[in-house]
This record gives structure tokens, sequence and C-alpha cells, in this order.
């Protein structure tokens, strides 16, 4: 059964109305949801003004949390990687996570990436949604299920749905894998790799 949604757990008292993403930025000390308890601090998002393409993760990793910034970590080099390759400069896009604080579980001294749930999602959401305001780009790239979730403010199947465009926020939204897959996809990693890549391409000759 779905988590149920909390509505005590929000983001939106402290996500300022009409803000620029510096502003947004400068506010995004959040405590709306349990998260951030036993992080460094929140994680926003960076890169382009009105980009062509917004691309949005699931949340910060172990490296973005001490670094303060995106997709810094591993996924991340996959991620630049990928955009490299479809021909798309880094600079040229505005990436974000769907939550902005790292979830994880404490082993030793490792922090391991835990999913983040339905209510966690949601209760994040006010800032993405502000984002989107601030930063308008032409079209979403949703990576992985999570950002789906959070993009779309429904579930999506990124094998089934990868190949079609979808619409939220009045923009084209395209869904794909997260870069994290192929570092877990062992002898499928380089196909996730080469559909990302795919992908990315796609997203960004459709909002040309």
């Amino acid at each position: 059964m779905p988590a149920r949604r909390d509505p005590s757990m929000t983001a939106a008292p402290f996500v300022p109305a009409d803000a620029t993403v510096d502003q947004l930025a400068a506010a995004a000390g959040c405590t709306g949801c349990p998260l951030y308890q036993d992080t460094t601090g929140t994680v926003f998002g960076e890169g382009a003004g009105q980009p062509r393409l917004m691309l949005v993760g699931e949340q910060p990793g172990d490296q973005e949390d001490r670094q303060g910034h995106p997709f810094v970590g591993p996924a991340g080099g996959v991620l630049w990687g990928c955009l490299r390759d479809a021909g798309i400069e880094r600079d040229d896009v505005y990436t974000t996570n769907a939550v902005k604080h790292f979830k994880f579980e404490l082993r030793g001294k490792r922090r391991i990436h835990q999913r983040p749930t339905t209510v966690e999602v949601e209760a994040c959401h006010p800032w993405l949604s502000a984002e989107l305001a601030a930063v308008g780009p032409r079209g979403i790239v949703a990576l992985g299920a999570t950002a789906a979730r959070s993009v779309l403010g429904r579930t999506a199947s990124i094998a089934k749905q990868r190949w079609t465009p979808l619409e939220a926020h009045g923009r084209p939204v395209f869904v794909t894998y997260h870069p994290s897959a192929v570092l877990r996809g062992d002898e499928q990693a380089a196909e996730i790799r080469a559909a990302l890549v795919e992908d990315l391409r796609a997203a960004w000759a459709a909002t040309a």
C-alpha cells in the first residue's frame, strides 16, 4: 500500500513566492520534512537560466551532500559523459533533484543511499515547482522513476514510456533512466547508457 500523504510534511512554508533561482537557493534551508536532520545541508539546482532542458534526478548523493552541488558524484560523472555523447553542452542545461536532501542508511562509516518515499517526494515538490517557474525550461527530462513521479504527479514506467514525450507543467516531459542505473547495470550497463544518451539527444532535438 502506498504511503499516505502527511499534510504536516511540506516545504511550502519555506518557498518564497515568485522568486528567482538565486533567491530560491538562498532560502533553501528547508526543514519541511525530517530528511534535513542528518544531512550537511540542502542541495539546490544549478545551471543555465531559461535552458532548453531541465534535468531532474532523484536526490543528492553522498558527494552532493558533502559538496553542496548536484551531480558531482559517480552518477554525475555518468550524466555529464552522456550529455557530451549526446552533443549537449553542460552549461546549456539546468540540473536539480526532486528531493533536496540526501536520504541514507548509515552502515559503519558509509552512508548508503535510500530511496525517498512518496510522502517525502511530495513534501519537497514545492521546491521543484518554484524552480520550474524561475528557470523556465522548454522541456523537462525526468531521470528515473522518482523524478518522473515528482514531475508528472504519478508513477511512470521508464522502460515503457521513455519513447513517448509526456506533458506536465505546460511543458514536454521526457522520462529516461537515472545515470545511477548505469552504475548498477552490470552486464546491461552499456545498453542502459546508450538508451540514456539516445533519450537526451531526442529531448534536445524535440525542444529546439
